[in-house]
């Protein structure tokens, strides 16, 4: 097999990059930047230099490779990116009470 083929369908790797103002509470999360293989290792590159949290959902991912960039995710998605959006929360350094 020549290694200069493209990679079929199936071995793709692809990553959505999506932001949302929480302070905002209006609209849903954007799809920023998405792309497959090198343009989907540089995403995922820049959000870790970034301490970007990075979570794996190739189907999801699948689903937002639909949507345009800069265009909020489709209502039909918000469940699957609510989650993704709660284990981020759930990352965050909480304050302590007092």
């Amino acid at each position: 097999m020549d290694d200069s083929s493209p990679p079929s369908p199936a071995r793709r790797r692809a990553a959505v990059a999506m932001s949302y103002d929480a302070h905002q509470r209006l609209g849903a999360p954007k799809v920023v930047a998405k792309g497959y293989n090198a343009t989907a290792q540089r995403i995922l590159a820049l959000a870790k230099e970034a301490g970007v949290p990075v979570t794996e959902s190739a189907e999801l991912a699948q689903a937002l490779m639909h949507v345009e960039l800069d265009r909020e995710i489709p209502a039909e998605l918000y469940a699957a990116v609510a989650e993704i959006l709660v284990w981020i929360w759930r990352l965050q350094p909480k304050a302590p009470r007092g």
